[in-house]
């Protein structure tokens, strides 16, 4: 399946020079987001991840299907204060600012084996501080896995050793 055909560009968002990727259509379309969840658990099932960790908000609607698919728990990574339990939190930078992600401090186990999910890397900061997070907590990351990456902005190499995997590549803008 194409998916790429259901990203849109939207210049200029969140600010003058950045090009967003529009996954919007691609949820528009219930057969794209299944072969998208579907396309993400196969490519992870042999790290065997007992929880997926997605970060709000668009991670959500790819880390559910996902861990449903792999037979793994679910765990929300939010903004701080969204969540209602005791938590753990850290702060990163993006590629058009700074931001701040938290865990409960019970989301996963010792030794639990995580796998994150996102819709998009970019300079790889929101997933570099959720794998951040896991590790505090004990665990341990098999995989980052996203719908769209930006290779030109090099996320990848950021995450290094974590093993990456995404569907839709782009190059250069």
């Amino acid at each position: 399946m194409d998916l790429a055909a259901l990203i849109r560009d939207v210049p200029d968002f969140p600010k003058a020079g950045i090009v967003f990727k529009d996954i919007t259509p691609l949820l528009a379309e219930p057969e794209a987001v299944r072969y998208a969840a579907d396309e993400l658990a196969k490519r992870f099932a042999d790290a065997k991840p007992d929880v997926v960790v997605a970060a709000e908000a668009r991670g959500f609607l790819f880390g559910p299907p996902v861990a449903m698919r792999l037979g793994a728990a679910f765990a929300p990574a939010r903004k701080p204060g969204k969540l209602p339990w005791r938590t753990r939190t850290v702060t990163y930078t993006l590629e058009y600012g700074e931001d701040a992600i938290a865990l409960h401090e019970d989301a996963l186990a010792k030794g639990r084996r995580v796998l994150i999910i996102d819709d998009l890397l970019a300079t790889g900061g929101t997933v570099a501080a959720m794998a951040k997070l896991v590790a505090e907590l004990g665990g341990e990351v098999v995989g980052a896995g996203f719908v769209v990456e930006l290779d030109f902005l090099e996320g990848r190499e950021r995450l290094a050793p974590v093993r990456v995997e995404s569907l839709v590549h782009y190059g250069t803008e």
